[in-house]
């Protein structure tokens, strides 16, 4: 089978070639995927894209045309995929479900940790052989109340770790996970109960119609005073310019996030010559209790390695027309 690989990273190619094995004509660019460039699939079977990449209704119309029968992401989410444009055109789209948990979990802590015992700050002073500890204070998190919305793989790989560092834990999520409240004391509430009883909230929820600013002034204004807040899931899963509002009246104390509501044409490359024009961005970056990073949560070597292979599993399953169960079906789709 021949596949175009969009956004191609240097550093994810080694896991791809050596998962395909040979066994399917890969070709690799660094453009990511639009409408403009949908041009460049011509000749080939399939597409595999990232989450940066835009198949919309036009792209997808645009791929069918030019004989692309499939569409494999090199991620969970597909928020980005027009599921409905795809089955009309008789596209077939596969995603990795799970490529490693821990990975995005461990990240959302890592954001935690860094933020809590001001990690940053106190490195900038040491480069400069500053030594001062004014303002570097930081809290136990033994013994504090971690809202953890979405129980899922990631959220719950996420409990694991917080409940390991003596926090109770409180969870939402549509489906209650009863391993989780056994082994963890999950207590499931409301959301508006989890936002006015923790004090820290990870969130960790795919983006969908109905989690699309799912957290927004109204749930704020539910949030404890200094509250941390760590988004590693979806960015549009939170209302930015909400979020900034609460960061300067102090009930957000502090911000975490691996992702942003308008991160598609700004991440995933260097823009340090080509400053974005983006105020809420720069707002962001401006503030010293937010701490950002650039959608790379999933960057672990064991990620990468169960990316690839998913990737060209997927693809096997299509070439020798086998079930795949990593499709997804016009009932999913996602905003």
């Amino acid at each position: 089978m021949k596949v175009l690989i969009y956004s191609a990273k240097d550093y994810e190619i080694p896991y791809m070639e050596k998962a395909n094995k040979g066994k399917h004509k890969l070709t690799f660019i660094t453009e990511a995927l639009s409408s403009d460039t949908a041009i460049k699939a011509v000749g080939y079977d399939a597409v595999s894209i990232f989450s940066g990449d835009e198949a919309c209704f036009l792209t997808i119309e645009k791929l069918h045309g030019f004989g692309v029968k499939y569409i494999t992401l090199r991620s969970t989410g597909y928020d980005n995929v027009n599921l409905r444009a795809a089955a009309r055109s008789n596209i077939k789209v596969a995603n990795v479900p799970a490529y490693s948990p821990y990975a995005i979990a461990e990240h959302a802590v890592s954001l935690l940790l860094a933020l809590n015992r001001k990690l940053i700050e106190s490195n900038r002073r040491v480069e400069h052989f500053n030594f001062d500890q004014n303002h570097l204070i930081g809290m136990d998190l033994n013994g504090k109340t971690v809202g953890v919305i979405g129980t899922g793989r990631i959220g719950s790989v996420l409990t694991k770790i917080m409940h390991g560092f003596g926090c109770k834990i409180l969870g939402f999520d549509l489906e209650i996970n009863d391993d989780l409240v056994k082994k963890y004391g999950v207590d499931y509430v409301s959301l508006e109960q989890l936002c006015s009883n923790s004090d820290i909230i990870s969130i960790h929820v795919p983006l969908t119609s109905e989690t699309h600013q799912l957290i927004d002034e109204r749930l704020i204004e539910f949030m404890k005073p200094g509250m941390f807040l760590i988004n590693t899931a979806r960015g549009g899963i939170v209302n930015t310019e909400h979020v900034i509002n609460g960061l300067k009246k102090g009930i957000i104390g502090a911000l975490g996030i691996d992702v942003y509501e308008n991160e598609r044409g700004i991440f995933f490359k260097d823009r340090s010559l080509e400053i974005p024009n983006d105020d809420m961005l720069t707002k962001l970056i401006a503030m010293p209790n937010v701490l950002i990073t650039g959608h790379h949560a999933y960057l672990t070597k064991e990620a990468l390695t169960n990316i690839a292979e998913t990737t060209i599993y997927n693809l096997d399953c299509w070439s020798s027309d086998t079930e795949l169960e990593n499709e997804i079906l016009l009932s999913a789709e996602r905003v």
